[in-house]
């Protein structure tokens, strides 16, 4: 007995494709593809141009967040590390970012001509409203580092109306005392650019080991092809004039104080947060950190921003289902989500989890 085989065609209506994607998880890739491009601007101010970049898309009724970086760094190795941690998207995702290169530091800059003015520190204040009528945006959430806290807050002090909150990384809101200048000239004789920079970004600890963090960023600042114009901007920050905020007069807006442990920085932060108003201000020393939390911290510093965001009514809890609920609950006693801030807070990051205690002057410290 034969037996006929016959062919019979199959169709799928819905064919499978090999790694096929979850639609959703397939469209939130996409936007973070979107979001890491960025688009540059080139804006035109009184004191010359300057380089912007602009991450994600304006919302609406929400400020924008403005990011100034530090001396020796541009908007890359600044922040790039703390933007492109993952949770910190489930926080940047409803918001515009903006990253501000000072003149002259973005990435493949020309260099500036001999002689070239540059412009002082309140001058690069002064051109953040430029770039804020060129977006037309009516608000930002400052976030900065070092010379960059100081721009950003010398622009609050001009255009309150315009800053909802800033995060200030490495804060010093003084001028340079003479010790001060005393102590530059003498490193001026024996240090080079490079020395000098890395000591103003690094905790003596990380020099000293000279860990992997320190040794990228002396590469990149000594082969900078940019050197004489990161060294105008360094001149401009240590001719900085004092802020001059105290309790009576002082920054108009919730701030979240920053600064690592044993870092270069650390009794500059101490000091300008004596002297801010203690209902609005919040400090979070992070210990283990060095002198750039943003980069060795990111983890920390995310969690932190999250609820200094949410503390300014953004961002319910219902939508920060990603971010990681054993590290909120180890933040969640010390720092308020629901925007009343009675004192003002020291976070201190260590090892030690869950430890909180409080001293006479109502000050936390808690290590996580």
């Amino acid at each position: 007995m034969t037996t006929e085989l016959q062919e019979i065609a199959i169709t799928e209506e819905k064919p499978l494709l090999p790694g096929q994607m979850d639609p959703v998880k397939e469209a939130e890739l996409a936007a973070r593809i979107l979001l890491d491009q960025g688009q540059e601007h080139s804006i035109e101010t009184p004191y010359g141009m300057i380089h912007v970049t602009i991450h994600g898309t304006p919302k609406s009724r929400r400020p924008a967040i403005l990011t100034y970086h530090d001396v020796g760094l541009n908007h890359k190795n600044c922040f790039e590390t703390l933007f492109k941690f993952e949770e910190m998207y489930e926080i940047t995702k409803n918001f515009l970012v903006c990253h501000i290169d000072a003149p002259g530091q973005e990435e493949g800059a020309a260099a500036f001509p001999s002689g070239y003015l540059y412009p002082s520190m309140d001058q690069l204040a002064e051109m953040i409203p430029c770039v804020l009528q060129y977006f037309n945006f009516r608000s930002i959430i400052g976030v900065g580092v070092g010379a960059g806290s100081y721009v950003l807050a010398r622009h609050m002090l001009n255009s309150p109306d315009t800053v909802e909150g800033l995060v200030l990384i490495n804060m010093d809101a003084n001028a340079k005392g003479w010790m001060d200048w005393a102590a530059h000239k003498l490193t001026t004789l024996t240090s080079t650019l490079t020395d000098k920079l890395l000591a103003h970004l690094f905790s003596q600890e990380e020099l000293s080991n000279s860990t992997e963090l320190v040794q990228t960023y002396k590469e990149n600042i000594s082969h900078a092809p940019n050197m004489y114009n990161i060294e105008l901007f360094w001149k401009s920050y240590n001719s900085r004039r004092d802020l001059n905020i105290d309790r009576g007069s002082s920054l108009k807006c919730p701030v979240l104080l920053v600064v690592g442990d044993q870092a270069p920085h650390e009794d500059a932060v101490v000091e300008c947060n004596a002297k801010l108003d203690p209902t609005q201000t919040s400090f979070l020393k992070m210990a283990d950190s060095g002198g750039l939390p943003q980069l060795t911290q990111p983890g920390k510093l995310t969690e932190a921003f999250k609820y200094f965001v949410q503390g300014m009514g953004y961002m319910a809890s219902a939508c920060m289902t990603r971010l990681s609920r054993s590290r909120t609950a180890s933040l969640s006693s010390s720092y308020s989500i629901d925007g009343t801030r009675s004192r003002s807070r020291t976070l201190s990051q260590g090892s030690e989890a869950g430890q909180v205690a409080s001293s006479p002057s109502q000050t936390m410290e808690v290590s996580c």
